[in-house]
């Protein structure tokens, strides 16, 4: 039987105190203090992060410098000559790109078009292709051969020196035509140029 207080009242009940429970609270507290303080000090000590590099355009046996262009336009029959100037008027493309390039190997420089059409479809793309294949059919023409490029001493590219090469992919035609500076001649070393410069017609399709 607890006494009685002043003037004869029972004391007032005061729970006891769990200090169990407060110190775990306290515990808690300072272990998120420290937490938060610790991911303060990272934040504002955190190096800086070396700036991410562009990727390198993908790399072939020559290196090509963009001298002209890219040409667009949906008028291939306007931008073409021979059979294939006919062969457009009767089968529109829905695109044409084209570009002039140089570049440069055992001390002699070449002149390089690399031309992409986009046809409607793959069949019409594989009659292009064939079509250009041949001799004597005619081609898109060249910013050369329609006076776009007007640099000096630029070699004509659509004569019996010049090396011809053509891929198709789906409902796109890649042609390309290459030819050396200051009549120099060396036709399978321009072979090899105009086979390489066909991946220069992704740079197109942008």
């Amino acid at each position: 039987m607890r006494p009685a207080g002043p003037g004869g009242s029972p004391p007032a009940f005061k729970p006891p105190r769990d200090t169990k429970t407060l110190a775990l609270k306290g515990g808690a507290l300072v272990a998120i203090a420290v937490v938060s303080a610790l991911l303060w000090w990272l934040i504002r000590h955190e190096p800086e992060k070396a700036p991410v590099a562009d990727t390198p355009a993908q790399s072939g046996q020559f290196q090509y410098t963009l001298i002209e262009g890219p040409q667009v336009t949906t008028d291939c029959a306007s931008k073409s000559y021979g059979d294939t100037k006919d062969f457009f008027t009767q089968t529109p493309c829905t695109r044409l790109s084209r570009a002039l390039y140089t570049t440069e190997t055992g001390g002699q420089k070449a002149l390089v078009s690399v031309v992409l059409v986009t046809m409607p479809g793959e069949v019409t793309a594989t009659q292009l292709k064939a079509l250009t294949d041949k001799d004597g059919t005619g081609n898109v023409s060249d910013l050369v051969r329609d006076g776009t490029f007007k640099g000096q001493g630029a070699p004509k590219i659509s004569g019996q020196d010049a090396a011809y090469d053509s891929h198709v992919t789906g409902p796109e035609v890649a042609i390309v035509l290459a030819g050396f500076y200051n009549k120099h001649k060396d036709k399978p070393v321009l072979e090899r140029i105009a086979t390489d410069a066909l991946r220069l017609s992704g740079d197109l399709r942008r």
